[in-house]
């Protein structure tokens, strides 16, 4: 009779997007039982998806009290009922919630996946509710599981928890990159003609592209400045933006919306279910993130063989070695990335090339999915 392993995120899209085939892996030997949000079916197609069982509860991503009260009792409720031998968990909100009622459950096994810390751009009282929340998460929990190394130096370094508590597992990364999906051969020379002719990009243009959550948070207001000063002195660059605006949660500032409106060299193109066809056509990701665990956005620019622009945090400066697959430059700094672009710039004028080939094989042999995915199951098989 196999284990029973419940895996738990705040939303259906992390459990079966940011997870993607993990818990069908991990299926073959556990019984695996996903919890998350329901959203419109979301949740079911997800289970689907894995061939696991799953279950709804209603979870918010922001603060909410007495929401948050009543999803921590039905998980409890939950928990009891089913007697896992592990729960783990992905995602703050999920987190606190999960390993909170898995402690009162008396799960054996309480796991938490650390994959970004939001509450490290928090100030003031709202810093110190989220650092006191953190360490009632991680005191619950058996085992914490940053997803970078300068992720897990950041939690000792604020004392959330014990090191004896904290492993890496791997090389980093929660599901690391599938990288036979995530291939230059994916795309072809007529799909990328007809994008770039659909987005008036022509084929002497430089391109840089961005992907991801149109928010504060992820320096896109920086990186709008940054291009917009390399844009006046190079008419030949183009930035795309690929993702969703969240206004209410992080929203951009005003005058980063009007230059994105204003400037026909920046396009917008929203939330996209095939990111692929955007990199084969640029030749950098930039992405001057404030903080991340450890960004799937980047392992897929260098799965598909372009150079990042990255910001020095934790993750992104463990992926991007400078010079060899990108640059790094400082988070919130306009000037320096600018600079970092115009680099790349005058380094494809002169035809001195980044290695595509390099650059892909940085990623494969370190963060091929297939291998955190063994990794994760050989945490979980050393558990008694």
């Amino acid at each position: 009779m196999k284990k029973k392993l419940i895996r738990i995120t705040t939303v259906p899209a992390s459990l079966g997007g940011l997870l993607t085939g993990q818990l069908k892996y991990v299926s073959g030997n556990y019984e695996v039982v996903g919890i998350a949000s329901y959203e419109n079916g979301l949740l079911d197609k997800m289970g689907k998806q894995e061939g696991i069982r799953v279950i709804p509860v209603e979870m918010t991503r922001t603060i909410s009290p007495l929401k948050d009260l009543k999803a921590t009792w039905q998980i409890y409720k939950i928990l009891k009922k089913e007697k896992p031998f592990m729960v783990h968990t992905h995602t703050p909100k999920a987190g606190t919630l999960g390993m909170f009622a898995a402690f009162l459950a008396r799960v054996p096994h309480r796991m938490h996946t650390i994959a970004g810390m939001p509450l490290l751009e928090a100030r003031g009282s709202k810093r110190l509710l989220l650092d006191y929340v953190e360490k009632i998460t991680y005191s619950c929990a058996t085992m914490i599981y940053p997803n970078s190394f300068g992720l897990k130096e950041i939690i000792i370094q604020n004392k959330y928890t014990t090191p004896n508590k904290i492993k890496v597992i791997g090389n980093g990364s929660s599901n690391g990159i599938d990288t036979s999906q995530f291939d230059p051969k994916t795309v072809n020379e007529s799909e990328k003609e007809k994008l770039r002719k659909k987005l008036g990009i022509g084929l002497n243009d430089i391109v840089y592209v961005f992907v991801g959550r149109m928010v504060t948070d992820k320096g896109v207001n920086e990186l709008v400045y940054a291009f917009s000063k390399l844009n006046t002195s190079y008419q030949n660059t183009k930035l795309i933006l690929v993702g969703p605006y969240e206004k209410e949660l992080d929203p951009l500032w005003k005058d980063t919306e009007q230059m994105i409106s204003s400037n026909p060299n920046i396009i917008g193109v929203g939330y996209q279910t095939d990111v692929r066809p955007f990199f084969a056509i640029s030749d950098a990701l930039t992405f001057p993130s404030y903080r991340e665990g450890f960004p799937n956005v980047v392992m897929q620019a260098g799965a598909m063989g372009i150079p990042s622009i990255v910001s020095d945090i934790n993750g992104c400066n463990e992926i991007i070695k400078e010079g060899l697959n990108g640059f790094i430059v400082p988070a919130k700094n306009i000037e320096k990335l600018a600079d970092a672009m115009e680099l790349l710039y005058n380094r494809k004028k002169e035809n001195i090339l980044f290695d595509e080939k390099q650059i892909r094989e940085m990623i494969a042999k370190k963060y091929d999915r297939q291998t955190i995915w063994e990794e994760v199951l050989k945490e979980y098989n050393s558990l008694r």
